[in-house]
């Protein structure tokens, strides 16, 4: 929506937009809230419009769209190049645009590592991981069981290759996201494997197998699967992140499936989050006691399973804080994304 309302906003009229012929409203307001104005030039460049407060974050964030507006790194940028686009105040603030240049170019270099566990027997001082303890015990929350491949897959694959002990907990089953049509391949396949090795004597096999076919043959687009049919396809969501997890060399005993109860509704409607979630989440704390936690961050999932999954995450540890858990005094919680949106690089 911030898109559209950019284009609204501050773009051309357009019959394609009939909201965009408010602008020539004599006596036109918009309401929105700040994730809708996150486009709008006064919201995400402030400095096009007016006099600035200079965070750290908002110099980085002015000096990375100078660099991709004219297409020059940041240490080529000049004096010349703040005047003519409305950075004027920087050179007033940093003395020059060496000086601007170079603080924000170590300020974006000290956020890029090679070593997200830490680099072990190494100046941490400007590293975004401290060195010690080394190794250490990583949890990696993934709200679906593919959400920690797409996102952090290279991240989980170093922290094993640096020797790290590395856990992957799967918060929700994902069961609504596989297709019937899977569900058949893989029914096909275990009453084929009946017939083939036990000349079809395994009666539950054959009786399930005769009962999911029978169900998806009448079944209509607005119905929802049997308890069954979701634990298969739960099951095969499991497979695959155990696939997954053995190609990253991560132990089996070492893949944690939680099915948070929220997650468990049959729909694609939620239910809301409970004690019952957070006490999963925390059993699983208590007995790893990390050293490093990794939650999905990128909470614009249109189900709003992330976000919770991730609310779950923070209350067990807010649960542990208040318990006086001595593990929490050595661990940091890290953001990731990816299956929805991407950090900026500022």
């Amino acid at each position: 929506k911030a898109e559209i309302m950019q284009k609204v906003v501050e773009n051309s009229i357009t019959d394609t937009l009939p909201a965009s012929f408010l602008q020539t409203h004599p006596n036109a307001h918009v309401v929105i809230d700040l994730g809708a104005a996150h486009h709008l030039t006064r919201i995400e460049h402030p400095w096009l419009v007016t006099s600035c407060q200079w965070s750290d974050k908002l110099v980085r964030s002015a000096l990375v769209w100078l660099c991709q507006k004219l297409g020059k790194p940041i240490l080529k940028l000049t004096n010349k190049d703040y005047n003519e686009n409305g950075l004027s105040e920087l050179l007033a603030l940093y003395g020059s645009a060496y000086n601007a240049n170079i603080k924000i170019f170590n300020d974006l270099q000290h956020t890029i590592t090679g070593w997200p566990g830490g680099k072990p027997n190494a100046d941490d001082t400007y590293r975004p991981e401290r060195a010690t303890p080394f190794p250490k015990k990583v949890i990696v929350f993934s709200p679906h069981p593919d959400d920690d491949v797409i996102s952090m897959g290279g991240t989980i694959r170093r922290l094993v290759q640096q020797n790290h002990d590395v856990h992957v907990a799967y918060e929700t089953s994902g069961n609504i996201a596989v297709g019937d049509e899977e569900v058949t391949r893989f029914m096909h396949f275990i009453n084929g494997f009946n017939q083939l090795f036990a000349d079809s004597k395994d009666s539950i096999i054959s009786n399930k197998y005769k009962e999911i076919k029978t169900f998806f043959a009448k079944k209509k687009e607005s119905d929802f699967d049997t308890r069954d049919i979701l634990t298969i396809k739960g099951l095969i969501r499991r497979g695959e992140a155990r696939i997954a997890c053995t190609y990253n060399e991560i132990p089996l005993d070492h893949v944690h499936f939680l099915d948070l109860p929220f997650y468990e509704s049959g729909k694609i409607e939620k239910l809301p989050m409970t004690e019952k979630d957070v006490e999963v989440v925390r059993a699983l704390l208590q007995k790893v006691q990390p050293h490093q936690i990794y939650v999905a961050g990128d909470l614009a999932d249109p189900h709003g399973t992330h976000k919770k999954c991730t609310d779950a995450v923070l209350a067990a540890i807010d649960e542990e804080k208040k318990a006086g858990a001595e593990w929490l005094k050595d661990c940091r919680i890290w953001m990731y994304r990816g299956a929805w949106a991407e950090w900026e690089i500022e």
